[in-house]
């Protein structure tokens, strides 16, 4: 039998706290049911068995009285270990094995059947389990009841804020039943007098309320001119452990910096906005306000893991302004329901060999030579971090975040191909190597079912097999997972500071575990030994930590085969190119160095330690004689493994490459790169002082701001585009200088974000150094960027000459989208999908956006078309530029 695709409505998506809480009491508490001599309950175990593993679908019927929770359990009579699961939270010590009710369904009336799925390997036999207890009790029937859970207070938070003056609430229930009425007390057992129970002081739960919550309301009497009060109060029952809640005033903004902040923030916030789409109670980011833009992103209403990392950024500035740190948990529960794939997003991942972790496919810088031909004779490495990270975790699975998110559904491909859910869907677009540009693509499921595209669904676009198999991959951006370990770090302190580190220690944990994961981009692609790396069937399999270039790469992926195939198979690849703009210092440290972001694996600390100082080598590497940052290096040259032109450079053993990964345009012309590593690079130096960091700043800020101007009424131009000569010197240990290696700006723009990223790196440069230019600069930058605010943010009009790209066909000068000759099928909205098909033809909903006129116009020999468009990320970078101000400096006068 095949195992049925879970709802992902049901398997993705994860409810606040506050949504849960009564679930989830009684789900962890809820005493069982009282015995009875008739079956109580019924169970369906099927299995999909291939000799080594099984997938298992199981369907429990209730036979007796309702229940408000439910816990299935049984024993394995062999060796079977369970790997994952989906629709119920399954787990297993030893041969014991229980299956709770998932939070968004927790009650199983009488009559109503629930069902859940599971993977597990096995040797031997696989029979099925003999027996099964529902709630503890044999679903036979029988006289015996389990023991009771010890009573207790069910207490949902014991951490809460309000603002001066103003209330919040907490609630309170039993975990079990009592025998009688039980009376529970709320006091301030501690703390300032401003803070007060105004109601449910005295709370009385009985036999037929227990598991009802109740609220009780705390206010504050402070007029918010004094340190914001805090008190503790105490929940208590004769018989029970009492439990402590704290209770904490929100502060304000300190400085008008602060206060700016505060007012972007409400813009950013504000649903009228449009920034954000709503889904299930949390937010999810767009891209831009606007639907008419493509440049990484296809379309403005997707989404990329870069915007959530930003939205973290955004919520952990709120919270060290107000003390508010609910926004941030939020915010990470949010990118946990729909950017990190979850169980049944990722089934297979049991089926991994890391002694075999992927099979060959070389790339090719030309769209056109696409699909490539999988090559089994070039030996990929062992990967050795899968058996620790499933160790130090307990799963399979991986903890990262998938690049792209098409949050409307617009595509309409839907959870894993369905196409029928108005749901955030996992998409891919950049498949067809390094001259592949967003013009070019071909947008595609996550999760590969045939439902669209071709006879094969889109696998033959890409990749050229002998058999097809329906898959799930996903491609993690480093760069985004490495700014949200970094988020995190500044959370932690910040919580610190004001003793809120509990509010969020269960998401700094989670920042911990996702860097964990995130060392795959620390690997070759193909786990081979790095250094001069030739051939692909000659460049040796790595073992151990051998194919580590403790580098943060462009990419690390993973992924295998649907439940639904005729055996499971499942692989990861690392990244064997490296660009500068995603190194990220920051991360790097509080992974190494910081107790509470230190990832739970043997080695996880000690690799980001290593990859801390060959990040800082990297760059003093790249750095040219003119200040600026080069591209990058790549242990496969042109994803080939092939032999680099004489006399290139090397890093490590690794070959400079002038762009890495991106060629249109290429990679190392944009400077904003320069800005999103410089300024961590900025930061790093201002909390740890290292002089290697220094020395990268002293030559940098220079340059950047010898080509930066700030004039009157708003005026300011930043770097837009560089062109690069010469290379580096092959790294002994020490720069050189880079003598032959230069970069000259030939281009100025008015990028609204990257010109707040700059202003915060000058900013953490002086506070740092007491650099009076750079913060000159820095508030320079910030009072013209003010001068460009409007209804929705700050922005400022940009023309979009590149909009000629809508209607190439495959041979214009700039390209134009491949299809193989012969090759036809379809996009879910019925656009066809052939030889003659372009960017527009297969994107037709391009044409009803209220935009499109202009583009249109364009097409048509008009003049090119003007936007002012408000990106997501960049709207964050302007308001925690304003509040870095508020942190560095005040009002500074």
């Amino acid at each position: 039998m095949i195992t049925p695709r879970p709802d992902p409505r049901r398997a993705r998506w994860r409810r606040s706290s506050s949504v849960l809480f009564g679930a989830a009491l009684v789900a962890a508490l809820l005493p069982a049911s009282p015995a009875q001599a008739a079956p109580i309950c019924s169970v369906d175990y099927q299995t999909n068995d291939w000799g080594s593993g099984f997938t298992a679908q199981v369907s429990v019927t209730n036979e007796a009285d309702s229940l408000s929770s439910w816990e299935l359990g049984w024993e394995f009579s062999g060796n079977q270990q369970i790997t994952n699961s989906w629709s119920a939270q399954v787990s297993q010590s030893g041969s014991s094995v229980t299956a709770q009710a998932p939070p968004w369904s927790s009650g199983l009336a009488s009559g109503q059947t629930a069902t859940f799925g599971f993977q597990a390997t096995y040797s031997g036999s696989n029979a099925a389990p003999a027996e099964f207890t529902l709630n503890g009790l044999s679903c036979a029937g029988g006289d015996e009841e389990p023991d009771p859970e010890t009573p207790a207070l069910a207490v949902d938070p014991t951490s809460v804020s309000l603002e001066p003056g103003g209330e919040t609430t907490f609630d309170v229930a039993l975990s079990a039943a009592p025998e009688g009425d039980v009376p529970v007390s709320v006091e301030r057992s501690s703390g300032s007098e401003a803070l007060s129970v105004a109601s449910g002081g005295s709370l009385t739960f009985g036999e037929a309320d227990w598991d009802t919550p109740q609220e009780v309301t705390v206010a504050s009497s402070s007029d918010g001119s004094g340190e914001p009060a805090q008190a503790e109060f105490t929940v208590s029952a004769e018989g029970y452990d009492p439990v402590v809640v704290t209770a904490r005033e929100l502060t304000g903004a300190a400085n008008e910096y602060e206060e700016e902040f505060l007012t972007q923030y409400e813009k950013i916030k504000d649903p009228e906005s449009g920034y954000f789409r709503e889904v299930d109670g949390l937010l999810v980011p767009y891209h831009s306000v606007e639907t008419l833009i493509v440049e990484a992103p296809d379309y403005g209403h997707a989404t990329t893991s870069e915007a959530y990392s930003y939205y973290l950024w955004l919520e952990a500035t709120y919270g060290r302004i107000t003390g508010d740190w609910g926004p941030f948990n939020d915010a990470w529960a949010s990118m946990e329901a729909f950017i990190i794939p979850g169980t049944a997003d990722q089934p297979t991942n049991g089926s991994y060999d890391p002694s075999s972790p992927a099979t060959y496919i070389p790339e090719s810088t030309d769209p056109s030579d696409y699909p490539m031909p999988l090559d089994p004779d070039a030996q990929a490495g062992q990967d050795p971090l899968a058996q620790e990270l499933s160790s130090a975790y307990g799963t399979d699975e991986v903890y990262g975040m998938h690049w792209l998110l098409d949050v409307d559904n617009k595509y309409g491909y839907g959870f894993c191909g369905d196409g029928g859910d108005d749901v955030p869907a996992y998409i891919n677009t950049f498949q067809r190597g390094s001259n592949e540009s967003v013009w070019e693509t071909v947008p595609h499921p996550s999760c590969e079912t045939f439902e669209h595209g071709g006879e094969n669904g889109f696998l033959d676009l890409f990749t050229d097999d002998d058999n097809y198999s329906q898959q799930w991959r996903y491609t993690n951006a480093p760069d985004a997972d490495a700014r949200a370990v970094q988020v995190a770090y500044l959370a932690h302190e910040w919580a610190s500071e004001q003793g809120n580190a509990d509010a969020i220690a269960a998401n700094v944990s989670n920042a911990a575990k996702m860097g964990d994961y995130l060392r795959y981009a620390m690997f070759d692609k193909y786990f081979k030994e790095i250094g001069d790396c030739v051939g692909a069937q000659s460049c040796s399999p790595g073992s151990g930590k051998n194919s580590a270039h403790y580098l943060m790469a462009w990419y690390y992926s993973w992924g295998g085969a649907l439940e639904s195939a005729e055996y499971p198979w499942a692989w990861r690849i690392g990244g064997s190119s490296a660009h500068q703009g995603y190194q990220n210092v920051m991360a790097a440290y509080a992974l190494s160095e910081t107790e509470a972001l230190q990832p739970e694996s043997a080695t996880g600390a000690e690799d980001w330690g290593n990859s801390l100082d060959r990040q800082l080598e990297f760059l003093e590497w790249l750095q040219s004689s003119d200040g600026g940052i080069a591209g990058g290096a790549t242990n496969s040259w042109e994803g080939t493994y092939a032999e680099p032109p004489s006399g290139t450079s090397t890093f490590h053993g690794m070959f400079y490459d002038e762009k890495p990964v991106w060629h249109d345009p290429p990679s190392n012309r944009w400077f904003g790169f320069q800005v999103w590593d410089m300024e961590r690079v900025a930061e790093y130096y201002r909390v740890t002082g290292d002089e290697r960091a220094k020395g990268i700043l002293d030559d940098w800020i220079p340059w950047a701001i010898e080509n930066t101007t700030v004039g009157e009424d708003g005026e300011f131009a930043i770097p837009a585009d560089m062109e690069w000569s010469g290379q580096p010197d092959t790294w002994t240990g020490e720069s050189t200088g880079n003598p032959d290696l230069s970069v000259e700006v030939v281009s100025h723009g008015q990028d609204v974000g990257i010109a707040a990223g700059l202003a915060k790196t000058l900013m953490h440069y002086s506070a740092a150094t007491g650099h009076a230019e750079s913060r000159a600069m820095a508030e320079g930058l910030l009072d013209a960027l003010m001068a460009h605010q409007d209804g929705l943010g700050v922005a400022v009009p940009e023309e979009r000459a590149d909009y000629e790209r809508f209607d190439d066909q495959f041979g214009a000068p700039d390209g134009g989208l491949y299809i193989p000759e012969g090759w036809t099928g379809q996009m879910p909205n019925g656009d066809p999908i052939n030889s003659d098909s372009t960017f527009l033809s297969i994107r037709s909903f391009y044409e009803d956006d209220p935009n499109w006129p202009k583009v249109e116009s364009y097409l048509n020999g008009g003049p090119v078309p003007e936007f002012t468009y408000h990106r997501f990320w960049a709207q964050v970078d302007v308001a925690t530029a304003l509040a870095t101000h508020g942190e560095l400096f005040g009002d500074g006068s």
